[in-house]
This record gives C-alpha cells, structure tokens and sequence, in this order.
C-alpha cells in the first residue's frame, strides 16, 4: 500500500492505527499517584494491570493484520496521552492538529505532531487562537460530512476553523449542541453515546442524541442499536469498528455485546478497569486511525 494515511470514515478496515501504552503514557506508579486525582481520574491505574489490558487491545489490532505505530515518551504529556484519539484529526489529505479542550491535556496535539512529521504524515492545518476541538467530539458520517459535537471541550471557534480547512476537501461540518450533562469536570463527548459499526448501522445512548442529530441518522437510513441503561456508564456506546462489523467492546456489556452480534457483528471484549474506566475511555479512545480503507 502505498498510502499511509487517511481516515475520512469511521468503519473501513483499520489498517494504520497510532497508540500510547501505559508505559509511555503512564510511565510510573509514582507519576499516577502525582497526576490522577487532578485529572479527574476516578482512581490511580495500576501499571502492571494496565499493562497487561493494553497488551490484549494490541494482539486484538494484530489478529486483524493492523499496523500498530506507537507514540514515544514525552515530558510534555500527562497520563490521558493514553487516549490518542483526541490531539488530532486524520484526513486523506494528512493531520489537523487540534487544541484540547482540557487545558492539562494543551502539550498532547504538539507531541503528537512532532511524531506524525517522523512518520512523514502531512499537516494539513491546526487550530490556533482560542479554538478548541478534541477526536472525541468529531465523527466521519461519510467521507465529505464530518459531524462536530459543541461541548465543553469543542468550541465555536474550533468548529468553525475545522470547517474552514476542511473546506477544500469538499467536506462540509456539521454540529449539534451537547448537553450539560455532568458538567465541564466530567468528560462528555459526541462519541460518548455512539458509535459507527458500518456504514448503515451505529449503537447509541438514545436519551443523550440531540434530536436533529437523531433525524439525520434516520433520515441516512442507519439502524440504530440502543444500549441499555444500566450500560452507558460502563461506556457501552464506546465501541470501535476494526472493520465493517468487526468491533471491540469493554468487557462489562454483555447486554449491547449481544444486541451487538445479533446484528450480525463480530465482537472482541476488551478488559478495560485500568487503562478505560478510572481515565473515562474506551477502545476508540485509545486509538487514532491513520489509515482506514474506503467505504
């Protein structure tokens, strides 16, 4: 293959996909016990455990024949630099690198460009000013309509600077307000209540969509998997799509893992108490695809 980047959708076969362990994310109990609490972690991981779950999140990526490119050590970055998906977005035409809506977490986009240029992947743009955008809040509908969550970690600005450069590549962005929720300490992304599994098929939190956002997905004609609610805070809607209904899931959802395969999916349970629960996030969290094939 000789393209190594682009990932305009959410489902094609993950072939490149960008990951921080907790050894390079984490590094020591003595750095979890400095920084867990002021990140709102709802405890200190333990590193060999989360260790030992991350191992299992990249044997998955290997049965599915992806390149798995890891992120180094950075003093620059804090122990949510695990979740890679957030400092950057990847489009055919190379990154964007965004501006975190958490301020302890303003080091990450940097770090992860100055790794991205080592691997030759291009910088299309970056946000600038008082912009903020984080992955979380930005998912691919289609390769040309890019949906934008407004929270407390994306901005007005941050939207409308996506919009400008993405606006060559003939994508248009779309947004939808989210809901207060629990309020700016406790993280709440677009991605919080769904998920893409196909092209046609997402699982969601229903009483958390904006209705507009509910009515286009309808009106797209994708069927909608509803989780249930005793399982959206074990982050049941996080789930990522290693291929068309090819996905992982955090172990602790038995009840949407088999709504899941009933549909027809192929599903990986993932453990997740250390490197998912205590930091909030999931298998898509965890992950920044690279390279996605088309859909």
């Amino acid at each position: 293959m000789d393209k190594k980047y682009g990932a305009q959708n959410m489902v094609g076969r993950l072939t490149r996909v960008v990951v921080k362990r907790p050894q390079e994310a984490f590094i020591s109990q003595e750095k979890i016990e400095r920084e867990w609490r002021a990140l709102d972690f709802t405890a200190p991981p333990d590193l060999e455990r989360a260790g030992y779950e991350f191992s299992q999140l990249e044997e998955i990526l290997r049965q599915e024949s992806a390149e798995i490119l890891y992120l180094p050590v950075d003093e620059r970055t804090i122990l949510d630099s695990i979740y890679t998906h957030d400092p950057a977005l990847v489009t055919d035409a190379g990154a964007i690198i965004l501006q975190m809506g958490k301020k302890e977490r303003a080091a990450e986009p940097a770090a992860m460009e100055d790794t991205f240029k080592t691997w030759g992947v291009p910088i299309l743009g970056r946000l600038s000013g008082k912009a903020t955008a984080e992955g979380g809040d930005l998912l691919w509908l289609d390769e040309k309509t890019l949906v934008a969550g407004r929270s407390f970690r994306t901005n007005q600005e941050g939207i409308d600077q996506l919009r400008e450069i993405l606006r060559p590549l003939g994508v248009s962005v779309i947004y939808f307000d989210l809901p207060y929720w629990n309020g700016p300490g406790e993280v709440l992304h677009l991605m919080s209540f769904i998920s893409l599994l196909d092209t046609d098929l997402a699982v969601v939190y229903k009483r958390l969509l904006p209705v507009a956002f509910y009515e286009l997905l309808l009106e797209r004609g994708i069927q909608l998997i509803e989780i249930p609610e005793e399982e959206f805070p074990t982050q049941g809607c996080n789930v990522l799509a290693i291929a068309p209904r090819r996905l992982v899931i955090l172990e602790g959802n038995p009840r949407t893992a088999d709504r899941l395969r009933r549909a027809g999916c192929f599903v990986y349970e993932l453990p997740g108490s250390e490197i998912a629960f205590k930091g909030c996030g999931g298998p898509t969290c965890l992950t920044r695809p690279l390279f996605r094939m088309p859909v």
